[in-house]
């Protein structure tokens, strides 16, 4: 027969005290460690606070998650009043200790309660919304690039393509940009503001198709570009960007009430920002 482990003869030995209490107190508490309960709340908010952890992470909890709980809680118990038993809970580090954490969870409680009483609404989203589809407007330019180091290098390869060579090939073979080189100095669609002035002048000027005759030479070397093609600046759909601004609105509203606080606040504590 498997020997049971500590934790399980310590529930057992719980659950025996538990049997001899009147069904109320054992409806509030899950166990009686000494004399001393462990309220069934305690169990309530572990199992709270660990769902939503995992439900935030994506994570699949384990079927004995309750009874890992209580095992804990109750071994928590045991040990906390062994400490106390000692005559640590007058130690001045664990004083110290003990404050910080008071804050840390108060001060959570604080941010937690703003968040509640003053919640990013739709209206705020779709305004949010409209002013990014507004930045984002205009014309997307698919480019592909080759990257040297030397000017010569660059008006070799111009020479090449337009002898025959592809594009694409060229650039594999030759072009130093790591990002697009393996893709055959593919850069995805992007405004034209995305590239430094002398890369985006020289491929406006062009043509859907058209190369660049020249090198155009920049702060990372010599380019030869060709313009794939062009369209309407394209902006996705309220609903699939809907969390990432509601997350970042939140943000804005929590950190506009920290810097309101901070700005009441009468300290002769000189801030570094």
């Amino acid at each position: 027969m498997k020997k049971l482990s500590l934790a399980v003869c310590l529930s057992f030995a719980a659950v025996s005290v538990a049997a001899l209490l009147p069904l109320s107190a054992q409806a509030q508490n899950i166990a009686i460690v000494n004399g001393k309960s462990v309220p069934k709340a305690r169990l309530d908010a572990l199992m709270s606070q660990v769902n939503k952890q995992a439900e935030s992470q994506g994570q699949q909890l384990p079927p004995d998650l309750d009874r890992r709980a209580r095992d804990k809680l109750v071994l928590d118990e045991i040990f906390a009043q062994e400490a106390a038993r000692r005559g640590l809970a007058s130690n001045p580090d664990y004083k110290q200790q003990v404050e910080m954490a008071r804050q840390a969870l108060l001060i959570q409680a604080l941010f937690v309660d703003y968040q509640k009483k003053n919640p990013v609404t739709d209206a705020e989203i779709n305004a949010e919304y409209e002013k990014f589809k507004a930045q984002a407007s205009g014309t997307e330019y698919r480019a592909r690039h080759i990257l040297v180091e030397k000017e010569d290098d660059a008006k070799t390869l111009i020479t090449q393509i337009k002898a025959g060579m592809k594009f694409e090939e060229a650039a594999k073979k030759s072009s130093k940009d790591p990002g697009s080189a393996e893709n055959g100095g593919d850069l995805d669609w992007a405004n034209a503001g995305s590239y430094v002035p002398e890369f985006s002048q020289a491929m406006i000027a062009l043509k859907k198709g058209e190369m660049t005759e020249k090198p155009v030479k920049s702060q990372f070397g010599y380019h030869i570009i060709k313009l794939e093609d062009m369209r309407e600046a394209q902006f996705p759909p309220l609903a699939d960007v809907k969390p990432q601004i509601l997350q970042r609105l939140g943000q804005v509203k929590l950190s506009q009430f920290r810097d309101e606080l901070k700005a009441k606040a009468k300290t002769d504590y000189k801030f570094s920002q």
